[in-house]
C-alpha cells in the first residue's frame, strides 16, 4: 500500500513575501516528529527561519504534533529544529540576511523519494500593502479568466 505524498504548504508566505531566492535544506527530527509528519500533522504558517550565536540555521515556531502513539518520550510541539546546509551557503545567506535585513521563511516542508524530511526556505523581502493589493488583483484576473476559458470551451 502506498502512501500518500507529504506536502506540507506556506501559503501565506507568498501573500507576505517576496520571494528573492529558494533553497531545499535537510531537518533534524526526532522519532516521533517524523512520524506525525509522515502523518501530515504539520504546519509551517507562523514559521521562520534564524541563525543562533554558532552561525547554524534553525526553523522556529513550526508546530509538528505529537505524535498519538508514542510514551513519554514524545516531542515538544514547536520546537526549533536544525536545518542541514552547506557551511559555504550558511554564510552566503548569513550575509544576506544582515547586510539586506531579508528573513527567511520556509515554503514547503516534504518527505523526498529517500523518505528523508526536506524544508524548502526561501530568502525573501517583506511586501508593502500596495504590493498586497497587486498579488490579490492578479489571483482575482487569473480566476475570472479561467472561469471565461471554461465556459469557451464547454
Amino acid at each position: 500500500m502506498k502512501q500518500a505524498p507529504i506536502n506540507i504548504r506556506n501559503k501565506k508566505a507568498f501573500y507576505e513575501y517576496e520571494i528573492i531566492e529558494r533553497l531545499t535544506a535537510g531537518i533534524v527530527l526526532t522519532g516521533t516528529e517524523i512520524k506525525s509528519i509522515r502523518a501530515g500533522q504539520a504546519s509551517i504558517k507562523e514559521a521562520y527561519c534564524d541563525f543562533n550565536e554558532n552561525g547554524e540555521l534553525f526553523v522556529i515556531n513550526m508546530y509538528v504534533k505529537e505524535f498519538s502513539h508514542a510514551s513519554f518520550f514524545n516531542h515538544e510541539p514547536r520546537n526549533a529544529r536544525k536545518l542541514l546546509l552547506n557551511k559555504r551557503e550558511l554564510k552566503k545567506w548569513r550575509r544576506k540576511v544582515q547586510d539586506t535585513g531579508m528573513t527567511m521563511v520556509p515554503l514547503q516542508l516534504f518527505i523526498n523519494e529517500k523518505g528523508y524530511a526536506k524544508l524548502e526556505i526561501a530568502l525573501a523581502k517583506g511586501k508593502k500593502i500596495h504590493d498586497k493589493r497587486h498579488s490579490i488583483k492578479d489571483r482575482d484576473m487569473k480566476r475570472s479568466l479561467d472561469r471565461i476559458q471554461k465556459d469557451f470551451n464547454n
